[in-house]
């Protein structure tokens, strides 16, 4: 008997394999399957490699990286505490077949925000934010070519996440303008890539907004503590072995990640 998508993505990861594409008969076909299917992989990665699931990542919430993947709009996956460091973090390289940078504003919620039938106002998601995190997200893929296997396939595949590494909160955020807070990436102190929070769906808070009702809408509600990451704020970049990385939010704070 053919092994389940949800199977195959379990073992790629843990077994550190990458497969050319799901087979066709198991293959998740829209993007209700393939939640399905990234909540097995989530829940066997679990049991693999103990910790719970801490939060969120919001994929795809840049028009650039839309077209680079073929995908209609942003989706989400899960962060696994056990694949969560705090910064500065040091990696092995070689527990990644590629080290994509992404440098994100964070979230950590202050309060639950249960599921509901109308969407949230924008007043009440940023009441129950507790503050602002500089993070990197690290993406990887268990595909040979991610750029071509497609939204159900990535989702399943929990939406590329690898590893996020998280700076410290910043509780007194409000002040701060995330839509226009200059963001840098420097990799062993050279500059590499400049951007800012409007490259998010226009801002960081509209990403959280896009998730909260994402989530609502199949029956779930985000929990006080949770961590959210909201997408890459500049053009990624493809880190090294050997690469020291630093993602600069100004006033939100850096967050850095070293792989050996």
């Amino acid at each position: 008997m053919d092994k389940s998508a949800a199977e195959l993505l379990s073992e790629a990861r843990i077994r550190h394999v990458r497969l050319p594409e799901l087979p066709e008969a198991s293959r998740p076909k829209d993007a209700a399957e393939a939640y399905q299917c990234q909540s097995v992989v989530v829940a066997n990665w679990l049991s693999h490699y103990g910790g719970e699931v801490s939060g969120y990542k919001i994929a795809c919430t840049n028009s650039t990286a839309q077209r680079q993947l073929s995908v209609p709009g942003p989706f989400w996956g899960q962060l696994l505490s056990a694949l969560c460091f705090a910064s500065p973090a040091r990696l092995d390289a070689s527990q990644f077949f590629m080290r994509v940078i992404e440098a994100e504003f964070g979230f950590r919620m202050a309060r639950n925000l249960p599921p509901g039938a109308a969407p949230r106002s924008h007043e009440d998601i940023v009441d129950a934010v507790e503050g602002v995190i500089p993070s990197i997200e690290i993406v990887d893929s268990r595909f040979d070519d991610w750029l071509r296997v497609g939204a159900p396939s990535l989702i399943s595949d929990n939406a590329c996440n690898a590893a996020w590494v998280h700076g410290p909160l910043v509780a007194d955020w409000r002040e701060l303008n995330l839509v226009e807070q200059p963001v840098t990436v420097t990799v062993n102190g050279q500059l590499v890539r400049k951007g800012s929070g409007a490259a998010v769906l226009g801002s960081p808070l509209n990403a959280l907004a896009w998730l909260v009702d994402a989530l609502s809408a199949r029956g779930i509600g985000l929990r006080a503590g949770q961590y959210i990451t909201t997408g890459v704020t500049t053009e990624v970049y493809f880190a090294e072995q050997g690469d020291h990385v630093i993602g600069d939010f100004g006033a939100a704070g850096t967050a850095e990640v070293e792989f050996y």
